[in-house]
């Protein structure tokens, strides 16, 4: 009886290595990809007002062109937290005990729901490389709602994102994304939590032949079936999409002098196109920057501020095999609904 004790306290400490190794993976992969590089840059937009161009100026004219320009600078941007984002979605499946996981992120209360939030604050990716984490969440069957607030809150409740915003647009702007967006985060994932059918929530139809199980094979085995799965669910989707919005930019956002006034219209306008389209961690600053300069009210651009990091086309057809298709329509529908009511306070008050 002794023996079997040992032998079971053995494999319990030797299980520990597997989430100090995701804690190794994940801390160095953000210093390298997020942090360091966020550190530097706060500083930069302190002094200079500014974190670089709009990845939206001076489009090109032919479609073709516009599409391969966007991506082209889009990719570049991107390309490190993306690997980083598949790399963490895949480890997540074979390196975090499944029991653990359904028992702090599993559940259908508020407190999974929170507790997701706040992991979602450390990781700063965009929405698109946010997306196979919460996918590979998913597979671990972590339930919608807790799925939903990691994948918001990281580009909504970014804290180098709200510090650039401050020291570029005015810290006004910034405490308005702080309240408005986590109440975005908390609100959107309990609303989807709570329509969301039970049975989808665990064994969602999509996701059946695609867990991993982390007592079958070897780990390297394991690892590479997530990862060849999750980034053949997710990177080509997400490399059409980018293609056809770049083409499409021209149309979504214009910058003619005073073309996008303060008008109930306009706010409506730019939370839906902010919802379609897709940029980098922090893009939306010299975007709605620019625009302002341009002539645009500041009713549409909070709207835009809201809406533009938190969901894109690209993101939510790479979580179409994670996520119950109602789920994702109820998020994208309650983004552009978010980003009209600040806009339309915005309207009233100011």
């Amino acid at each position: 009886m002794s023996q079997l004790t040992s032998s079971r306290t053995g494999l319990a400490r030797i299980a520990w290595w597997k989430p100090l190794l995701f804690l190794v993976v994940v801390v160095a992969g953000l210093w390298y990809v997020k942090w360091q590089p966020y550190y530097g840059k706060a500083f930069s937009a302190a002094e200079t007002h500014s974190i670089g161009k709009s990845i939206l100026a001076n489009p090109a004219a032919h479609p073709f062109r516009a599409a391969w320009d966007y991506a082209l600078i889009y990719f570049l941007a991107v390309w490190k937290a993306a690997v980083l984002g598949v790399i963490l979605g895949s480890l997540v499946q074979v390196l975090i005990p499944r029991n653990w996981l359904l028992k702090t992120l599993g559940s259908r209360r508020f407190s999974s729901t929170l507790f997701a939030t706040v992991l979602s604050l450390p990781g700063m990716m965009c929405t698109c490389c946010a997306a196979p984490v919460a996918a590979g969440m998913r597979k671990s069957s972590v339930s919608v709602g807790s799925a939903l607030a990691f994948w918001l809150g990281n580009p909504l409740l970014n804290p180098a994102t709200l510090v650039f915003m401050g020291f570029v647009l005015g810290w006004g702007f910034a405490a308005v994304r702080l309240a408005a967006g986590l109440a975005m985060v908390l609100g959107i994932a309990s609303v989807v939590q709570k329509l969301t059918p039970a049975a989808t929530v665990t064994l969602d139809a999509p996701l059946a032949g695609a867990i991993v199980e982390q007592d079958e094979g070897s780990f390297i085995g394991r690892w590479a079936s997530a990862l060849w799965i999750l980034f053949w669910n997710t990177i080509p989707l997400y490399i059409i999409a980018v293609l056809v919005l770049g083409a499409a930019r021209v149309w979504l956002f214009p910058h003619a002098d005073g073309a996008v006034g303060n008008t109930l219209w306009w706010v409506i306008a730019m939370a839906i196109a902010g919802c379609l389209f897709v940029i980098p961690t922090a893009a939306e600053i010299p975007i709605v920057q620019t625009m302002l300069v341009a002539g645009m009210g500041i009713a549409p651009g909070l709207a835009l501020l809201m809406t533009l990091p938190a969901v894109s086309v690209p993101s939510l057809m790479m979580l179409h095999k994670a996520f119950p298709a109602k789920a994702l329509w109820l998020t994208l529908g309650l983004v552009a609904l978010s980003g009209i009511i600040v806009g339309g306070v915005a309207l009233v008050v100011l």
